[in-house]
């Protein structure tokens, strides 16, 4: 599966590539957040970012996993 992960294409998530996700797709996106298995941090990150926007622009299917993107506020002191 295509993934920003997978070609460094983390600058250019499109409305098309929103539109592309359905429900398995997203499910998988959130198992390899779940999982953690990435080569670099970056491929991670790459996925935090697809996901959060389609949590933004598609909530319906991010829903079940808004828990992967929700920041807790912390306290630096």
């Amino acid at each position: 599966m295509d993934s920003p992960s997978s070609g460094g294409r983390s600058a250019s998530i499109s409305a098309e590539l929103l539109a592309s996700f359905d429900e398995a797709r997203t499910a998988e996106l959130a198992r390899r957040l779940e999982e953690d298995d990435y080569p670099t941090p970056f491929a991670g990150l790459d996925d935090w970012h697809l996901l959060r926007a389609l949590a933004i622009h598609r909530p319906d299917l991010a829903a079940p996993y808004v828990h992967l993107v929700d920041q807790e506020p912390f306290d630096e002191d």
